[in-house]
């Protein structure tokens, strides 16, 4: 018979309740946005008298959490780019030299004195001056190769070594390409996430597209100008050596294995350093922005234990040596190491503004692409476009809605208006979820929502059906409504899981849209069935328990 315990009343309500009151702040979305970005703000800044005004346009005790609106929504920058993967390899091979140079200077009597020699940039290339030493040079250099580690390149090693006459050729093998290239389009992925998540943007679409391309969306950006100069900074930290003096000839000789690179500091002034660094800012864990001894804006920053070790042998070892700070192929600064500097901790100093060591600090932190992007392609969505698409998918909302709404009251009656009841409980319910779980709306998330409207209409509509049903055979409205409800459970569950079943694969094998149109289907599945098993249920039992009808007109 119809009878619903105290304690499960409670928990629907409450989880309606709840629902609701997750989903209560999109319903004020510029307000509660405005204090979500003034909240980021201050974490970053500190106080100001706009920002607090701006944090109490909402509440701190209502929950702020916003379904956030998609690039076809919001408007926003979108680029395609195209990641220089080639680039890696020369910075591989030229990170080879140094161990090469020591284990070959251990067998000098076997293989004579070596010399570095130009090649392409994906080879190394050695002379050594006692040609009948080649076999020993070979066996040393080697003992440096290491497994590749990828399933595909099981038994392989990441390099290829050769000698033919006197010059000795290192060279990456091919499954070692391959596994860099995935490692370089991972670490991009990251890095770019990084960069545009400093900015304070929200839920950016970053994704990896083909096997050298990656496609970044941000969603309120203003421009895709503003998105290619957060990615076109390269930001390479680097720490080299000098070698000889500085030098005003722009087309100087540096020699083999060294480089000719401007200051920034001294316009027209060159130094000559070593083209291996001694410590890159991939080893940095941190870069903050500071001041220098005279008050000047600066980057103090730090260095993992490995970077450390490393910055603090080489400081004990070259007292009195000049050191290059290298950023983005630019020598900012040329200090002289004055003593041993442990602990892997300093100072970077150039002519900066605050706004510009900030930046600095900033880009350091998210660390630097591992190689050069090139953009395919460039777009920027308008906000009036992105409104536009908002009103559409509104006026589909309110149109789909109010045909369900008279339909179910012209059909079923009273019936109809607790299943009407129940229908705005559970768009509700469902952008509370959107909101709890961070998910972002794009227009096939829209199209996602309308259809989950029809499908908790048409649970309603079985329920009721069965329930019609059973009024010509059951002894009274109240047994006809409980066998109702059991009878129409098995159909609405098997209808509803195998398209939870559409949704998760939808999700698992699609991307940007189609997930998005996939995550809204589910979540409206979900609270389609509560809002039809339960709500519409614990609704009519309560009005039965008041009215007590004989006999009811579904």
């Amino acid at each position: 018979m119809l009878h619903i315990p105290l304690w499960k009343r409670v928990v629907i309500w409450a989880l309606c309740a709840l629902g609701l009151f997750m989903a209560l702040p999109n319903a004020f979305y510029p307000r509660v946005e405005l204090h979500n970005d003034a909240v980021k703000a201050i974490e970053i800044s500190g106080e100001t008298p706009e920002l607090l005004a701006d944090q109490s346009a909402w509440p701190d005790w209502m929950p702020s959490s916003l379904v956030n609106l998609g690039l076809d929504l919001r408007g926003g920058a979108h680029l395609l780019t195209e990641v220089r993967v080639e680039e890696v390899y020369k910075t591989r091979i030229e990170g080879m030299w140094a161990p090469i140079r020591d284990l070959l200077r251990e067998e000098r009597a076997t293989v004579g004195t070596i010399r570095l020699q130009d090649g392409p940039d994906d080879e190394l290339r050695i002379r050594i001056s006692q040609p009948e030493g080649m076999t020993r040079a070979l066996e040393v250099v080697r003992s440096l190769a290491q497994p590749v580690v990828t399933l595909s390149g099981v038994g392989a090693s990441d390099i290829e070594v050769t000698g033919q006459g006197d010059i000795l050729t290192v060279r990456l093998s091919e499954q070692e390409r391959a596994a860099t290239d995935d490692r370089t389009m991972q670490q991009s992925l990251e890095i770019i996430r990084r960069r545009v998540d400093e900015v304070g943007t929200r839920e950016p679409t970053i994704q990896r597209q083909g096997s050298d391309r990656i496609l970044v969306q941000v969603p309120g950006l203003g421009s895709a100008a503003e998105l290619k100069a957060i990615l076109d900074v390269p930001a390479k930290l680097e720490f080299k050596p000098v070698v000889g003096a500085p030098t005003r000839d722009a087309d100087a000789s540096p020699g083999i294995g060294n480089e000719l690179l401007p200051s920034v500091e001294d316009e027209g002034l060159f130094y000559i350093v070593e083209r291996a660094a001694v410590v890159t800012g991939e080893e940095l864990t941190d870069a903050q922005p500071s001041f220098d001894q005279n008050n000047r804006p600066a980057v103090s920053f730090r260095f993992n234990p490995s970077g450390a070790r490393k910055f603090g042998d080489y400081t004990a070892e070259n007292i009195g040596s000049p050191f290059a700070i290298v950023l983005d192929e630019e020598v900012i600064s040329a200090p002289t190491i004055q003593s041993h500097i442990p602990g892997g901790s300093g100072i970077i100093t150039g002519q900066f503004s605050v706004e510009e060591s900030t930046e600095l600090a900033v880009l350091l932190r998210a660390g630097a692409l591992p190689a050069g992007l090139d953009i395919l392609e460039e777009r920027t969505i308008g906000p009036e476009l992105g409104q536009d698409s908002i009103d559409a998918g509104k006026l589909a909302c309110i149109v789909a809605f109010a045909a369900v709404l008279v339909f179910m009251v012209l059909s079923y009656g009273l019936f109809g208006l607790f299943a009407d009841i129940a229908l705005l409980i559970n768009v509700g319910l469902i952008f509370g979820l959107l909101s709890a779980i961070g998910a972002t709306l794009t227009l096939p998330g829209i199209a996602g929502i309308v259809l989950t409207i029809g499908m908790a209409v048409d649970a309603n509509v079985l329920i009721f059906e069965r329930i019609r049903e059973e009024l010509k055979t059951a002894k009274g409205p109240s047994r006809a409504i409980s066998l109702g409800y059991e009878k129409a459970l098995s159909a609405i569950l098997d209808a509803n899981i195998t398209t939870f079943i559409t949704a998760v694969i939808l999700f698992a094998m699609g991307s940007g849209p189609v997930r998005g149109f996939a995550i809204t289907l589910g979540l409206g599945i979900l609270t389609s069935v509560f809002t039809a098993i339960f709500v519409t249920r614990i609704m009519i039992v309560i009005w039965f328990e008041r009215k007590r009808p004989k006999t009811i007109e579904v």
